[in-house]
């Protein structure tokens, strides 16, 4: 359950005493939010529990206070808190009498709680209930996979009818109710043809929501299949709007379904969307989880070290490079996860593995056949690979976002592919190339080049000395060939134009990268 302010109230840290409103207790709080104006409404969005200390408000005034709390509650605001003790020693009366008038629950927040400790807690009971489903949504998602690969799709339903404390139906490609779970929802799922043939009719995936027969329920109508036209559908009746743990359970039917029901092409995809929960899983942090979705269709590719390949491939190259990395796996009997997402694709294949070496050796001849062509750059259409370092299921998180850091290296760098590996084992000093980089440096050293052009000294090249010494006068004097006393005066002056300290160690980093920016060029 999420947060409520009888919860807030019963919390012993916050300390906290009902001033009004004491039977509106058990609403939901969205959010705690702290506002000090006068008419906070524009920036509330509903479900808020409001913190103020009447800073900016005549909360002695019963008008102003009875017009304040009527825009709180038209605004959708479920709760007052007032911190005694800072702007008055209690709260009002007119401030408490206009709360009772209009139902607000209003709050007595003593001067030792601070609101941060009360938007801790309701940050901190949020997430406790989202995490609770997440969970229930991994077990839910578990138990239908169990279904599925030991009962079929009758099991599916049946498990799902459980899941979301309803009933659940298939039907097949003409609309014909193929199975139904319980059997007595048999005659709800027949009378839906009608608008099973109207999602039909709709692009693949498609969904939509009805009033159930007799206004008995709400049904969710979801399309199964990859083509064109859907070749199977799932209804889900159930008395009110589905949770988050529901909604997991719906979407792994629907993932399951398709699994089971379509062939070659079409099984092909549902493979991906399983896929795709394995993958968001993996990111989630929850391996077990991700294997027990898995199951036995990617072997053992989630127990040994894998690499996460990120590809942005234009025009029609996701299929193309889906092929090559598929085909090459399945020639050496080894399994490989694609997640394609519009024109990006997700892979985790093993380390070592022949589609890891195909994606190599694709980037390769990528590259070659843009030499011979004397290309400086990938034209648009080229792909973009990033590939991580060597992982494993506890750390798939990070090989993915070493996949994207790698990816966005070689976007920048007009490369094909690059390695995370080899930008860990290499030297910062190339990415300072980047034309915004340089662009950096060229606006903070501006005014020493200006100052040096006028023959008035040689700045740059004595700050250049000063930090490569690290600010050791005498060393970085005889590098210059000057007096300490002159290298002092030039730093001085390298201070006052650009109005920085050299006494700040992140200044002389910046100036550092900055000159090295610069002879690049």
């Amino acid at each position: 359950m999420p947060p409520t302010l009888a919860s807030l109230v019963h919390h012993s840290a916050l300390k906290l005493t009902v001033r009004a409103g004491e039977d509106r207790l058990d609403v939901p709080v969205r959010w705690a939010h702290v506002s000090e104006l006068a008419d906070p409404v524009p920036y509330m969005e509903g479900g808020e529990l409001l913190l103020i200390t009447a800073l900016k408000l005549d909360a002695e005034n019963p008008e102003a206070m009875r017009k304040y709390v009527k825009r709180l509650v038209g605004a959708g605001v479920v709760g007052l808190g007032f911190a005694v003790g800072v702007n008055y020693d209690e709260i009002p009366k007119a401030l408490v009498d206009a709360a009772e008038q209009e139902g607000l629950p209003l709050l007595e927040v003593p001067r030792r709680t601070p609101f941060l400790a009360i938007s801790k807690a309701v940050s901190a009971a949020i997430a406790a209930d989202q995490y609770r489903a997440v969970t229930a949504g991994f077990a839910a998602q578990r138990e239908l996979t169990r279904q599925a690969l030991n009962a079929g799709p009758e099991g599916v339903l049946s498990a799902l009818a459980a899941q979301v404390d309803g009933w659940a139906a298939l039907y097949d490609a003409s609309g014909a109710v193929v199975a139904t779970a319980p059997e007595w929802a048999g005659r709800r799922a027949a009378r839906l043809t009608a608008e099973v043939e109207r999602l039909r009719e709709r692009p693949a995936p498609a969904s939509s929501v009805v009033g159930g027969p007799d206004n008995e329920d709400r049904v969710e109508l979801h399309s199964l299949g990859t083509g064109r036209r859907p070749r199977a559908a799932l209804a889900v009746g159930t008395e009110s709007a589905l949770g988050t743990a529901e909604r997991y359970a719906v979407h792994s039917a629907i993932a399951l379904l398709t699994l089971t029901t379509e062939r070659s092409r079409s099984l092909h995809a549902a493979e991906q969307r399983v896929g795709a929960a394995v993958l968001r899983m993996l990111l989630a942090g929850q391996p077990d989880h991700a294997r027990g979705v898995a199951g036995d269709l990617y072997g053992g590719l989630l127990d040994a070290p894998f690499r996460m390949i990120v590809a942005d491939a234009g025009g029609e190259q996701p299929a193309a490079l889906t092929e090559i990395l598929e085909s090459a796996a399945a020639r050496s009997g080894e399994a490989v996860l694609v997640v394609p997402e519009g024109e990006r694709l997700v892979v985790l294949a093993a380390d070592g593995g022949a589609a890891v070496a195909a994606c190599l050796e694709y980037a390769a001849a990528r590259e070659a056949a843009r030499a011979a062509a004397e290309q400086g750059v990938a034209e648009d259409d080229e792909p973009v690979i990033g590939l991580s370092a060597p992982s494993g299921p506890i750390a798939a998180a990070a090989a993915y976002k070493q996949a994207e850091q790698a990816l966005s290296v070689a976007r920048r760098r007009g490369r094909i592919l690059v390695e995370h590996e080899q930008l860990a084992s290499g030297s910062v000093l190339p990415l300072l190339a980047d034309d915004a980089v340089k662009a950096f440096a060229d606006g903070l050293l501006r005014a020493l080049y200006e100052h040096d052009a006028t023959g008035r000294g040689d700045l740059v090249a004595s700050l250049r000395a000063w930090l490569s010494r690290h600010g050791q006068w005498d060393a970085a004097a005889a590098d210059l060939g000057v007096h300490r006393h002159t290298l002092r005066y030039r730093m001085r002056r390298v201070e006052e134009i650009l109005g920085r300290s050299l006494d700040d160690p992140d200044v002389r980093m910046e100036l550092w990268l900055a000159l090295k920016a610069t002879s690049t060029d």
